[in-house]
């Protein structure tokens, strides 16, 4: 960081280290290890509307490369825009098959990153779910990837937009030797419209 950046307060954004994400399937085993959550198969990229014959082109290269494994078990690409504007990009494959729900969500980021839309992603969620017979049954959860921070953090939707923050502290101390972690639990941000976290 250079001397006007420290005068101005102002701070070098943090390079995301995309292959990060290759240590999820291992941290997933942890998690379920303390926690009984297991992964769901549902995954999702969000990033600022972007419009343009350029992105629209790139949309559709994405939509090819990934709906290749249809065949395979996984689900079509599916684009979707919430309430806020943001657009969401989901990707489903088999519960039990992590590595390739990874492997998608790596190559949507690389992708988008490549093409020089890196500045308008913002995070990437994983979906979990509780353990049958117990009182998390069912729940959502949410391993984030936020882009321009480099880290993850969990997000435990409740109803009627309330958060379980002790279901995410539990989730952070399984996790704190797996993935780089969010230290700043001011940025572990609500993400309710996340269309990886609704729906069975």
């Amino acid at each position: 960081m250079g001397f006007l950046d420290a005068l101005f307060g102002r701070r070098k954004q943090i390079q995301p280290n995309l292959d990060d994400w290759f240590a999820l399937p291992s941290a997933a085993l942890e998690l379920q290890a303390a926690t009984g959550f297991t992964p769901t198969g549902r995954g999702a990229v969000c990033f600022t509307g972007v419009e343009g014959g350029q992105f629209a082109r790139l949309k559709q290269e994405i939509r090819e490369l990934l709906d290749t494994d249809t065949a395979q078990g996984g689900e079509p690409v599916e684009y979707s825009q919430d309430r806020y504007g943001y657009t969401w990009l989901q990707v489903e494959q088999p519960p039990d098959d992590l590595p390739a729900l990874v492997n998608d969500l790596h190559t949507i980021n690389s992708m988008l990153q490549d093409h020089g839309w890196g500045p308008q992603l913002l995070c990437s969620l994983v979906g979990f779910t509780g353990p049958e017979e117990s009182d998390e049954a069912g729940r959502p959860l949410g391993l984030v990837y936020l882009y321009k921070r480099g880290t993850f953090y969990p997000f435990a939707p409740r109803e009627a937009d309330h958060r379980d923050n002790a279901l995410e502290l539990r989730v952070q101390g399984a996790l704190e030797h797996e993935l780089p972690l969010e230290a700043d639990l001011g940025r572990w941000y609500p993400l309710w419209n996340s269309p990886a976290l609704s729906g069975p």
